[in-house]
């Protein structure tokens, strides 16, 4: 299994789970299905980790999110090379209106100049979420870039034919517009908008030998799925791209991973991923990590502890023992021999 700590410098499965907190956090808007975030934040020696896979990925998917945690909390990080980093703001696929108030929010609160926004959909519904961005960044009168993120939901040809149509727009790139690499490659050589891979990386069986040139222009990095700053730092030496890294709705805790790997990378990157602080309605710190002046300071996060107690008031009992049942189940991905959890469950259980 790539990108997930040798057995050799595991903490034991029950030291993990002594030092978890769960955590639930709504969200201002839907995001990804989601009108709630959950997942757990894990304390150790080096600082806190942030364990939060979603639904869909399976345990090897789950256990790179679990190496990224103990890095964190376990392990150190390169030193960074910069002290802030520009980031992105996002727009979720919501109707032209309330994408517009979010666009304006994004720009004068937080002083963002790139928005990235979810398409994917009908085009109609698409072109009016774009161009109510469009007209929102241009009341601002700044030198601004807009991103699109289809995550792999066109054909080759809805991608072609949507993409000539919002080229217009001012498009800085296009993210993941097909599933398939092949098909990326086509839709680049199609249009002349710049083209993103993500999907392509972080699901991939092995995203350490995803290699881009003639594929893509830029390569989407999320160190949460990839399993932390040093496996996204070995990724961006071998994709053959430039880098954008990117977060995956993380609480401020893991935006701090994120900010960690993009302060590291030898080459500047363009405004990353990071603006997602602004889609909870409350974050794991008080207050919640939001941009100013569209960066975000490079610093290891703690949450604050009534944050922390607020974030976990909404966490049944049911749902704490299913995050830790999913712990110990992509912990034992990482130690597949199994000496040291063969009573996971009592160990889980208590």
């Amino acid at each position: 299994m790539k990108n997930t700590p040798s057995p050799a410098s595991l903490p034991p499965l029950a030291e993990i789970l002594a030092g978890v907190v769960p955590f639930a956090l709504d969200l201002r808007v839907p995001f990804r299905g989601l009108t709630r975030r959950e997942g757990l934040l894990i304390k150790g020696p080096s600082g806190w980790g942030e364990f939060a896979p979603f639904d869909d990925y399976d345990d090897v998917r789950a256990s790179r999110w679990l190496a990224a945690a103990i890095e964190a909390a376990w392990g150190t990080w390169p030193d960074a090379r910069r002290e802030r980093v520009e980031v992105n703001a996002i727009i979720p696929a919501v109707d032209s209106m309330q994408a517009g108030a979010l666009a304006r929010e994004a720009i004068w609160d937080a002083g963002c100049r790139t928005l990235k926004v979810k398409v994917g959909g009908s085009l109609a519904d698409d072109e009016a979420r774009v161009v109510a961005i469009r007209d929102a960044l241009d009341s601002a009168g700044i030198d601004s870039r807009i991103r699109l993120d289809a995550n792999a939901a066109w054909s080759v040809d809805q991608a072609i034919a949507s993409l000539r149509r919002l080229a217009s727009y001012g498009i800085d790139y296009v993210e993941q517009p097909c599933a398939g690499l092949d098909d990326v490659a086509r839709v680049r050589s199609e249009v002349d908008i710049a083209v993103a891979v993500d999907e392509g990386i972080r699901i991939a069986e092995d995203p350490e030998n995803v290699r881009l040139v003639g594929i893509a222009d830029y390569a989407i990095c999320k160190p949460m799925p990839l399993g932390g700053v040093a496996a996204t730092l070995r990724v961006s030496e071998m994709v053959g791209v430039p880098v954008v890294v990117s977060g995956s709705l993380d609480t401020a805790v893991g935006l701090g991973t994120c900010l960690a790997a993009a302060a590291a990378l030898e080459v500047e990157p363009a405004a990353c991923g990071l603006g997602t602080g602004m889609l909870f309605a409350a974050d794991v710190i008080d207050p919640p990590l939001r941009p100013v002046d569209g960066h975000l300071r490079v610093e290891r996060i703690a949450p604050s502890l009534d944050a922390l107690v607020a974030a976990g008031e909404f966490v049944s009992d049911e749902r704490a023992l299913w995050w830790r049942r999913r712990l110990a189940s992509a912990y034992a991905v990482v130690d597949s021999d199994s000496g040291a959890i063969e009573d996971a469950a009592s160990i889980v259980e208590g």
